[in-house]
């Protein structure tokens, strides 16, 4: 079974973007607005790339990254990694030539098939809307987050707000930054 890792920029109050407020801190540009670049603090997003096996993105975040991510030096193991996109919505032919092979996952229980194969970790950036539908589904093993020292207030939050059962975290690394992003790594308890 493959372990399904939520790998996130996310403010303090658990923000991965922000939709009102300060338009010049829309979609990601808040994570380097809002504090100083520390290469140090970004080291997990490297290692993660040597890693992992797959990425899986909901339909906005694969819009957002595909014609974006496939040309860039930083990304380029990303480049060669099946892409999984959850959506209903995206036909093939919405599909980008140049990332590698990319598959429309139409449903979670498509995603559970995919996590009972064999192989490295599957890494979920952001897709705020699919990270909380994995959440609700019990279907996330790891969190890998940056917290970063800003209340975005009104935004996409990461985590669910559906009632549902307490979801224990065991704290599996974590460092603090001089720029004052938090790096917390936490398996999920079951």
């Amino acid at each position: 079974m493959r372990t399904l890792i939520s790998t996130s920029f996310v403010s303090l109050d658990g923000k991965l973007d922000p939709t009102g407020g300060d338009p010049e801190l829309h979609s990601t540009k808040w994570t380097f607005k809002t504090v100083e670049f520390l290469p140090e603090a970004y080291e997990i997003k490297g290692r993660e790339q040597e890693e992992a096996g797959a990425l899986l993105l909901g339909r906005a975040s694969y819009e957002l990254f595909a014609p974006v991510w496939p040309g860039m030096a930083e990304f380029a193991r990303y480049k060669g990694l099946p892409k999984y996109v959850v959506s209903t919505t995206l036909t093939e032919d919405d599909l980008v030539g140049d990332w590698g092979d990319n598959t429309i996952l139409r449903s979670l229980d498509e995603v559970a098939e995919l996590k009972d194969t064999e192989g490295d970790p599957i890494l979920v950036h952001g897709s705020a809307t699919l990270n909380r539908a994995l959440q609700e589904a019990g279907l996330i093993d790891r969190y890998h987050l940056l917290v970063f020292p800003v209340l975005l207030g009104e935004g996409k939050p990461l985590f669910s707000d559906a009632d549902l059962p307490a979801t224990r975290l065991k704290l599996v690394e974590h460092e603090v930054y001089a720029n004052g992003i938090q790096k917390q790594v936490y398996d999920v308890v079951r």
